[in-house]
């Protein structure tokens, strides 16, 4: 889907949140400390994020969609597979975090039971925008599966680079191509199940019922998955 800006003032906020982040977490502290040291209307800033440093938080990885989304723009597939292609925009997307303590307590945050929601919201759209960085142009139910198998390989990989203390984060590399390998390995047998002539009479109508599926459009209803937007910036 495409990104929206975000309001220049809550950038303002994001950044001046940042270096209390590491301490405070996505806390109530922390956003009353942004709003201290960038002298903003305390009634400015609720307006902006009515949720105060969750809102924050969000952005902060939203942006981090945005951020790798420019960067793929500048790459050029050449003559990677496609599932490299893939494990390589997860790399690009790690590349872009600037604060990893602020990914770790956003992590904490919105593992939350009532943020829980948001937190999948989020890793979706971290899916969807690796998707269409890569030139996606799928409008069936594969739109829909190719996202929700790579926001699983996106959590996965998230929670191993956080512990991950190699150089380079060379360890989170080979996790990623052990994640693709094993998603490919998955897709493999798919194709092997719908092609077999003994299960053909069971998959051939679901296959009728999958065909049904539509992705959804640009500017449709946004509590269609998929369409989910946070605050106004996706």
């Amino acid at each position: 889907m495409p990104m929206t800006a975000p309001d220049p003032a809550k950038l303002q906020l994001l950044e001046a949140a940042l270096p209390n982040v590491a301490f405070d977490g996505w806390s109530p502290a922390t956003f009353k400390a942004a709003i201290d040291a960038t002298q903003m209307d305390p009634a400015q800033a609720r307006a902006l994020c009515p949720r105060g440093a969750v809102d924050l938080a969000a952005l902060f990885h939203t942006e981090g969609d945005r951020a790798m989304v420019d960067a793929m723009k500048r790459e050029s597939r050449g003559n990677r597979r496609y599932s490299e292609w893939v494990a390589h925009a997860l790399r690009v997307r790690l590349d872009v975090i600037e604060d990893k303590e602020a990914v770790r307590r956003g992590t904490a945050l919105f593992a939350l039971p009532h943020l829980a929601a948001d937190g999948a919201k989020l890793i979706w759209g971290t899916a969807d925008a690796i998707w269409t960085a890569l030139g996606d142009t799928s409008d069936d139910v594969n739109w829909y599966t190719k996202r929700a198998t790579l926001s699983g390989v996106w959590a996965s990989v998230v929670l191993f680079w956080l512990g991950d203390q190699s150089e380079g984060h060379a360890e989170t590399d080979a996790f990623i191509d052990r994640r693709i390998a094993e998603v490919m390995q998955i897709e493999k047998l798919k194709a092997q199940v719908n092609e077999s002539r003994l299960l053909k009479p069971l998959t051939a109508p679901l296959g009728r019922l999958m065909g049904m599926v539509k992705a959804p459009r640009a500017g449709g209803d946004p509590r269609v998955p998929g369409m989910w937007r946070m605050g106004g910036d996706r």
